[in-house]
């Protein structure tokens, strides 16, 4: 595939698709655009065929995207979603982290909880059959193209507490298929009289897909895992690894002496320096 399709409102392609299959990511700031080159690394080696394809809003300058193209990375600039002002209003950081606040993490100053909600215009990518969508906060450890084969709608567990949560999903790592049809009743569902979704795109998702697809947990691996389920944790199986709450690029944030070798990992990610054989790394002691 080289044309790069009729795209509808809203989406800017800087350049065309080559495959039919594409890993996406969104990037809504500086830090974001930081994490996404360590994604970006990781899943170039891996050796997938798919595109990379970054999602990115108007907060994000230009020298802050330009690394991500010598990963060959599809740049994709896209607009916030045709929101109400009262929407927006309700889901501005201050009022989601007042309404719904994260007791078991910190959230650092630069997320912002309206712009989670561009996720959505994934479904707008029907150049593509089937997309793999991944956090800017994470990275690939392995080959994983055989999440293409999931159906839609297919999501990890949002497990990093308790094996009690495998009812709920994480946002961070789901497959879609791209469907104009299906964006438009997205948008239907997700801005009616007084909505308020508390973990923005994740609990929209869980709603709008009730009976969605359970991918295994090592496909969405979030950080507080290491430290509070560690019996779970086995570096082999891994293959996709979130670090959710506090980023591994902060400085010194709390719970740094916890996640040092994940951190580490990170690093070389970003850096292609040392990126070590994951299969020779020590879990965790065990709980």
């Amino acid at each position: 595939m080289t044309s790069t399709g009729d795209h509808p409102g809203g989406l800017r392609p800087s350049s065309p698709a080559f495959s039919d299959h594409a890993f996406v990511t969104l990037v809504t700031n500086a830090d974001y655009a930081l994490g996404a080159r360590a994604l970006a690394r990781s899943v170039r080696l891996t050796k997938t065929s798919a595109d990379i394809v970054v999602l990115h809003t108007g907060g994000v300058s230009a020298d802050a995207l330009a690394p991500l193209l010598a990963f060959g990375c599809r740049l994709i600039e896209t607009d916030l979603l045709p929101l109400s002002d009262a929407f927006n209003e309700r889901h501005a950081r201050r009022n989601v982290h007042d309404k719904a606040p994260f007791t078991k993490g910190r959230k650092p100053a630069f997320h912002s909880p309206l712009d989670n909600f561009c996720k959505l215009r994934l479904w707008q990518l029907t150049e593509y059959a089937r997309c793999v969508f991944i956090d800017a906060d994470a990275v690939v450890l392995k080959n994983i193209d055989r999440l293409f084969r999931y159906p839609e709608f297919s999501a990890a567990p949002n497990v990093y507490e308790s094996l009690a949560d495998f009812h709920r999903l994480n946002s961070g790592v789901f497959v879609a298929e791209p469907a104009t049809a299906t964006f438009r009743a997205m948008l239907e569902r997700l801005d009616t009289p007084e909505a308020f979704w508390p973990r923005t795109d994740q609990t929209f998702l869980q709603t709008f897909f009730p009976h969605w697809h359970g991918l295994p947990v090592t496909m969405n691996m979030l950080q507080y895992v290491w430290f509070n389920l560690p019996d779970l944790w086995d570096w082999s199986s891994i293959g996709v690894l979130h670090y959710q709450y506090e980023k591994p690029w902060e400085k010194d944030h709390h719970r740094a002496g916890q996640l040092q070798p994940l951190i580490d990992l990170w690093f070389a990610y970003l850096t292609g320096d040392d990126i070590p054989d994951i299969a020779t790394l020590a879990n965790p002691a065990p709980s």
